[in-house]
């Protein structure tokens, strides 16, 4: 097992290609990232899985619409890292990678998203919207509550596209970026028009069951084993342990997680309408911005979950970047599969 890095490279006759409207509109449905030349590496990214199971501290703060939940590491004083997770995870997937970038100086925060674990709305009227600029919002209001001005964001799955949105809309925000799966902003107009071919709508079978009453329903009631079945089929060659799963478990029963999910996986392929007030922000992003920020994508060698060649998207970072691809059956949920490799990320990524 090992550590793939990749140096910058791509063909210019398929950069060509992919025009910003085709890019745009893959953006909605799958995960992509920037293609380079491997060298060969030495660390094993399974060192640290599994080493622990708590977080030394969980605040809890008022940011914006919400009350947020947070796991915190590390020296105040320190730079700041913000860890992001997707569905259906929760800050447990950066359990081993906190103590990691805590022991190198960073001031580590761990926020639970909206619908999530101690995360909770402070108005009953504010609608459960799950569409990504809104989840964006979030975490700078969080970034505001705690008086932070700018970190490094991290973050694979829903927190990919949240690290993203952060990058490429607030970048003054935004020192550095770590993505799992690359360029995860997406543009439900888009989605609404362009069927996808057959294999990547077989993988994205739950997106059009939650489309249906029925397969709202089937959520609510089988939560805990339809989840699950996510882990394991995202990464089929991850053994966790059933305690492992529950720990996270324990933070789909928020009482607006199943209104965030569908609405969500809804809203990105244009059957729930959004929030007016932030058309201007989902206008700037369906557009396909560039990130210019520091950046390194990663992908895992056994990732289950719907992603695209790694060439796709390499000409959305125009700053400094890397890309590498973690082998040694290293599935969807990254951080938690692979700690030692994601936090070795995040702390080169500040150096780039």
């Amino acid at each position: 097992m090992r550590t793939i890095k990749m140096t910058e490279q791509i063909d210019l006759q398929r950069r060509r290609f992919l025009g910003t409207a085709a890019i745009t509109i893959a953006a909605t449905q799958l995960g992509m990232f920037g293609s380079a030349e491997a060298q060969s590496g030495t660390t094993n990214p399974e060192t640290g899985r599994g080493t622990h199971t708590s977080f030394a501290s969980l605040k809890q703060i008022d940011a914006g619409v919400l009350t947020i939940g947070y796991a915190e590491a590390g020296p105040t004083d320190g730079p700041a890292v913000i860890l992001l997770h997707g569905w259906p995870y929760d800050i447990y997937s950066f359990v081993d990678v906190a103590p990691l970038l805590a022991a190198k100086g960073y001031h580590v925060i761990v926020p639970y998203l909206r619908g999530y674990g101690s995360t909770a709305f402070l108005s009953s009227a504010t609608m459960r919207n799950g569409q990504q600029s809104a989840v964006a919002l979030d975490i700078i209001a969080l970034m505001d509550a705690l008086k932070i001005q700018k970190a490094t964001v991290a973050g694979f799955d829903w927190g990919a596209r949240t690290a993203a949105i952060m990058a490429a809309l607030w970048p003054e925000r935004c020192k550095a970026l770590v993505s799992v799966s690359g360029y995860l902003i997406g543009n439900p107009v888009a989605a609404k028009v362009t069927p996808l071919p057959p294999k990547p709508t077989l993988a994205f079978w739950y997106q059009y069951y939650f489309a249906t009453d029925l397969g709202r329903a089937g959520y609510a009631k089988y939560l805990h084993d339809f989840n699950k079945l996510i882990w394991q089929t995202a990464s089929p060659k991850w053994n966790f342990d059933d305690a492992t799963f529950d720990r996270t478990a324990a933070s789909f029963n928020n009482p607006d997680h199943i209104d965030i999910v569908i609405h969500n996986y809804r809203w990105r392929i244009g059957l729930a309408d959004g929030e007016r007030k932030y058309d201007d922000l989902e206008k700037r992003l369906a557009a396909g911005p560039v990130i210019t920020i520091p950046t390194i994508t990663m992908e895992g060698d056994s990732n289950g979950a719907i992603h695209a060649d790694s060439a796709a998207y390499r000409n959305k970072f125009s700053g400094k970047y890397e890309y590498r691809l973690i082998s040694g059956g290293i599935g969807h949920n990254m951080p938690q599969e692979a700690p030692q490799a994601f936090a070795q990320a995040v702390i080169d990524v500040n150096a780039l």
